[in-house]
């Protein structure tokens, strides 16, 4: 398909592109899509089983699919956004004919008949699907480890944790595996794995995406987003994925073709206030005294960059309440049938939330309301708000999370997310930006948070940072060495109890699943 033989990148190469370059020279018939995914298979044959990011996998209908996009291309048919990209699928979304567990023994034989709308979208945007990538059960936490596939090794350091829940996308994109993978954020979590493995993860308005699989369809605390490798890649993404959907009713009319290239941003002209904490977030020293350095590295760049204090008020009670809904809404039958059958994450939080009462929720949903309106205060004199995503160095995935921070002990298993999910209550647009390495030598991501709904705007922001931020080797993004990788210590599927059983004839699974 080359026009002009021999000309295009080795295979290395090519599946180092960004999705935009890629995109490109399947558009210019540089590179056939079959090409494309041949690349792609084998760099996840190769890395995937020392980060075990990719579970099940359907690369003989990926590789039919290829065929025939590469047909569209000669042909000269129109081509969608994502014509030939092939797709990692945050294994919390169904996928027809793909396995889909949410990192639940309860679904591990589990295979949908049709796409949810995101893939359905992403679909027919021209995305190939490749393969799901791991959560922790249900998506409860940011250690994305469970009992179907085992847990995900960072790409930096495979012994250490990738963040969650969208752990395997993060950890694909940042391997190389895959050029497209989706996200979704209540807490954190397309936010805090994009931080700890160096790569783009966007957390939007409620209903630019449509989430038609969230229980409590009212509720803006759960959003689907992109990730990538560069905020032009999530752009991209949420160029195919956005707009109104039934299914969500805080979706509404908008222009989706409008986030595919990031607005243009003089960061001189930005006035940018700066927190280490929002003033009520456990934050290791160490972590502060890496931010405080990343600031001085680039407050140049700003018109103003500020210090600023937060009033934050009982974010974290609020938030309690407002999460245990969710999962409450979400696995009441399942809890129900068999609480035994649920993970202790996934178990904790259902009963936290039938425990409250009408005075806890409606309490909570003034309290986020009184919250937005102090913190949208701060964006009368500033345009962006910066601070650390995560409040700790990635720790190994063997602990399920972050119980300690500078002696504080923490209240839950989620609250040392704090810096991701007060934001959350805020209902900004946030995005996690590469932004070098920390103490430990581990990625650093910093978080840009917007005003209240300008998803373009940070975007654009985000997008022109990261053009400064190359040009400086305390900021630029950091990129694993794969050829150092080595088997993590325990295996990362050393935590599965049985190994997933399913119809081979609709789907296949990654060598590093099958134990």
């Amino acid at each position: 398909m080359n026009a002009t033989p021999n000309t295009s990148p080795p295979a290395a190469e090519l599946v180092e592109q960004s999705a935009v370059e890629l995109r490109r020279l399947i558009g210019s018939k540089e590179i056939s899509p079959v090409e494309l995914l041949e690349a792609c298979i084998a760099r996840i044959e190769r890395v995937n089983p020392f980060v075990n990011a990719v579970t099940a996998t359907c690369f003989e209908r990926a590789r039919a699919e290829a065929k025939g996009a590469e047909s569209a291309v000669m042909r000269g048919d129109p081509l969608g956004l994502l014509h030939g990209l092939p797709l990692g699928v945050k294994d919390l979304e169904p996928t027809q004919g793909l396995l889909t567990t949410w990192g639940s023994a309860i679904y591990r034989d589990h295979v949908p008949a049709e796409d949810i709308e995101l893939v359905a979208r992403l679909r027919r945007a021209g995305a190939i699907v490749t393969g799901k990538t791991n959560v922790p059960e249900m998506g409860a936490g940011a250690n994305s480890r469970n009992e179907v596939w085992g847990a995900t090794g960072n790409p930096f350091n495979p012994n250490l944790n990738a963040g969650g829940s969208s752990g395997g996308s993060a950890a694909a994109l940042a391997c190389d595996m895959l050029p497209v993978c989706t996200g979704s954020d209540t807490g954190g979590s397309l936010r805090i794995p994009a931080a700890k493995c160096g790569v783009v993860g966007f957390r939007p308005s409620p209903g630019i995406v449509p989430s038609v699989r969230k229980p409590l369809g009212w509720t803006p605390i759960s959003v689907v987003g992109p990730m990538g490798r560069t905020v032009e890649d999530a752009c991209l993404q949420l160029a195919a994925s956005a707009g109104m959907h039934a299914g969500d009713p805080l979706s509404h009319p908008l222009d989706p073709l409008s986030f595919l290239k990031p607005a243009p941003v003089d960061l001189a002209n930005l006035r940018v206030a700066w927190t280490e904490d929002l003033g009520t977030c456990a934050v290791d020293d160490r972590i502060r005294a890496t931010f405080r350095r990343k600031i001085e590295a680039m407050r140049h760049l700003f018109r103003r960059c500020d210090k600023v204090a937060f009033d934050m008020g009982e974010a974290h009670r609020c938030f309690d309440v407002l999460r245990a809904e969710a999962f409450v809404a979400g696995m009441q039958a399942a809890y129900e049938r068999d609480p035994n059958s649920l993970g202790p994450h996934s178990r904790a939080n259902y009963e936290m939330g039938a425990q409250m009462s009408l005075l806890d929720s409606a309490w909570a949903q003034a309290e986020q309301t009184r919250l937005l309106k102090r913190f949208q205060a701060t964006f009368a004199d500033y345009d962006l708000v910066l601070s650390p995503t995560t409040p700790v160095s990635p720790f190994p995935w063997t602990q399920p999370y972050a119980d300690t921070i500078n002696g504080e002990k923490q209240a839950n298993y989620y609250r040392w997310l704090a810096l991701t999910y007060v934001v959350t209550l805020t209902t900004h647009p946030a995005i996690s930006l590469p932004c070098g390495v920390d103490h430990a030598g581990m990625p650093f991501g910093l978080q840009v948070v917007g005003g209240f709904r300008m998803d373009h705007q940070v975007l654009g922001a985000a997008h022109a940072m990261e053009a400064a931020f190359s040009r400086d080797a305390q900021l630029r993004r950091p990129r694993p060495d794969l050829a150092a990788l080595r088997a993590a210590e325990p295996a990362l599927t050393s935590i599965v109890t049985t190994p997933p059983v399913f119809d081979r004839g609709l789907v296949e699974t990654a060598a590093i699943s099958a134990v």
